[in-house]
């Protein structure tokens, strides 16, 4: 059995759900996990974790789902066949960070972050300079990249003015800015309300 996480566009209607999961069915797949990483204006974005007898049939997966009314799928990406489901994954987070010793607790929110967003980046910034203070992974130009999150925060709410495939929060305890991106895939509304709860942790902790 090879593992996938499929994410899928429902319309919030009755049935939808379980007829998605009839065509997953006919492809000898089998739901071993439901995320609902956002819900509003008569539509649901669910995240689904599916075992497959074998990665081949991924194209004849899509194409089955596709033909649920009004289903779309966004994204398909093979994952760890003990990937644990989505609130686990973040209490797993938190207990990372919270378990980690005082200096290191950045570049370990960083990393945990990253993984439970599977982002391509993360990073903690220092607030008055564009300076790392702990990272992980491919992170942009930090220049840019502070320019861009003060800008957002001249705007008001940062969350309004933030591109979908990036999402960020202050920590004001440890003077510094936390950030995380990934590209192709847009951060939804559960995975940033994750990061800014996790972000609170991490500040938290003395």
């Amino acid at each position: 059995m090879v593992t996938f996480v499929v994410r899928v566009w429902l319309p919030d209607r009755p049935g939808a759900l379980g007829q998605v999961a009839s065509r997953i069915g006919a492809v000898h797949g089998d739901v071993v996990g439901i995320d609902i990483l956002e819900r509003g204006g008569g539509s649901a974005i669910d995240e689904l974790t599916v075992n497959l007898p074998n990665a081949g049939l991924v194209d004849l997966l899509v194409s089955e789902i596709r033909q649920v009314d009004g289903v779309a799928v966004e994204d398909v990406r093979p994952v760890s066949p003990d990937r644990p489901d989505g609130s686990l994954a973040a209490l797993t987070t938190a207990a990372a960070i919270v378990a980690a010793p005082l200096d290191q607790r950045l570049q370990v929110a960083c990393e945990s972050l990253r993984t439970l967003l599977d982002a391509d980046w993360a990073v903690a910034m220092c607030m008055d300079g564009p300076s790392a203070v702990a990272h992980d992974g491919a992170v942009p130009e930090l220049e840019w990249l502070a320019a861009f999150l003060a800008g957002s925060e001249h705007l008001g709410d940062q969350m309004d003015h933030t591109p979908g495939d990036l999402v960020w929060c202050r920590l004001p305890r440890r003077g510094v800015a936390l950030a995380c991106g990934r590209a192709g895939r847009v951060l939804h509304a559960r995975e940033r309300d994750e990061f800014r709860l996790l972000g609170g942790i991490a500040d938290s902790m003395h």
